[in-house]
């Protein structure tokens, strides 16, 4: 009958929505495993490169609490100047350079200076992501860190911040400068560190530089601009 019809094809629809809906589900997880691999990847040669270093290893040792969480990307113009860069060039860190930046596109890129005196160049060409903190893929009580890169020609104003902080270059170079210290160019696995409130910033000339940043002590308190030569 029209009725008995009419049941079977409403069946098959809930049927097909409910097949759907499972492989929709499965996607998503498929996505969310494939994910957590790929940043595992990353935090695997961060791990390798932090624990061989001793400097970087004396500073704060790599930690053994890491959590896994979500990263919402977040997009802003660092993210495809890096995926384009061409200049930063390195002969030790070529694998962890290329690893950093096939994430730029799935990572939460940071604007700290939002709403602060910084021009709106710095704002958007200023690459920041997480890789151990908030908005990155692994959380700690002991340690936060950062991929940081900044194109050629880019301003890094005076800054400070409670937490004690250690630059390693991956790639490319920049101009460190720190209070009561000489300006020192760092190229590839040049080292800057910097106390607890000590004012320092960073100047690229004619080539790029990608950094791994971390952090320690009092990381949960932003950085502050120390002089009005942000605009």
């Amino acid at each position: 009958s029209d009725w008995s019809s009419d049941v079977c094809s409403s069946d098959l629809i809930a049927y097909q929505i409910l097949i759907c809906r499972h492989m929709i589900q499965t996607d998503l997880l498929y996505r969310d495993i494939t994910m957590e691999a790929s940043w595992e990847i990353l935090i695997n040669s961060i791990k390798e490169l932090h624990t061989n270093n001793p400097i970087l290893q004396n500073f704060c040792p790599f930690p053994n609490d890491l959590i896994s969480q979500n990263v919402e990307h977040f997009h802003i113009e660092a993210c495809d100047l890096i995926k384009r860069e061409e200049n930063l060039n390195t002969n030790q860190y070529k694998d962890l350079r290329d690893k950093i930046t096939e994430k730029a596109g799935y990572a939460h890129w940071r604007q700290t200076y939002k709403g602060t005196a910084v021009e709106s160049r710095f704002l958007s060409q200023f690459g920041c992501y997480c890789l151990i903190g908030v908005g990155g893929p692994y959380t700690s009580n002991n340690m936060r860190a950062w991929v940081v890169y900044m194109p050629p020609n880019l301003y890094y104003p005076w800054h400070y911040h409670p937490a004690e902080e250690l630059y390693f270059c991956i790639a490319g170079e920049a101009i460190f400068k720190a209070d009561g210290q000489e300006d020192r160019l760092l190229g590839e696995g040049g080292i800057a560190q910097h106390s607890s409130n000590q004012s320092h910033a960073m100047q690229t000339n004619n080539k790029p530089v990608l950094a791994y940043v971390v952090w320690r002590n009092e990381f949960d308190v932003l950085p502050k601009l120390t002089h009005d030569d942000a605009k």
